[in-house]
């Protein structure tokens, strides 16, 4: 176990592992990427497992997956899955990252042309 008391540490044995999440192997369907926020919209409750009520408590700010995973000494994968049951349960609200712009927003060659042009008479 970890120092901390309450915390899991990085020599978790895979029996441990598998408990925690409960022998699942795999995130639900609305996998998080590792900069995904996550931010807790209710705080831990009593008999809660304690990863659960951990990601709550670091979560109160909003956190990105790869960051709980270090916080956590966990594998990403497992705590893609914790994330997971708290997202289904409405314990937790994901805000994934913004895309780059569409090729369709970008200005057109021509007009790049035109302003690398005008720029160069200057």
């Amino acid at each position: 176990m970890s120092t901390r008391q309450g915390a899991p540490g990085p020599d978790d044995s895979p029996d441990r592992l598998y408990t925690v999440t409960k022998g699942r192997s795999r995130a639900p369907e609305q996998a998080f990427d590792l900069v995904t926020l996550i931010v807790a919209e209710q705080e831990p409750t009593p008999g809660m497992q304690s990863e659960h009520a951990r990601i709550l408590e670091i979560c109160a700010d909003p956190t990105a997956v790869v960051e709980l995973a270090a916080e956590l000494a966990l594998p990403v994968s497992v705590v893609k899955i914790l994330v997971g049951d708290l997202l289904e349960a409405g314990r937790v609200t994901a805000r994934h990252p913004r895309f780059a712009p569409t090729k369709a927003r970008l200005p057109d060659l021509d007009t790049l042309k035109q302003v690398l042009s005008g720029l160069q008479r200057l």
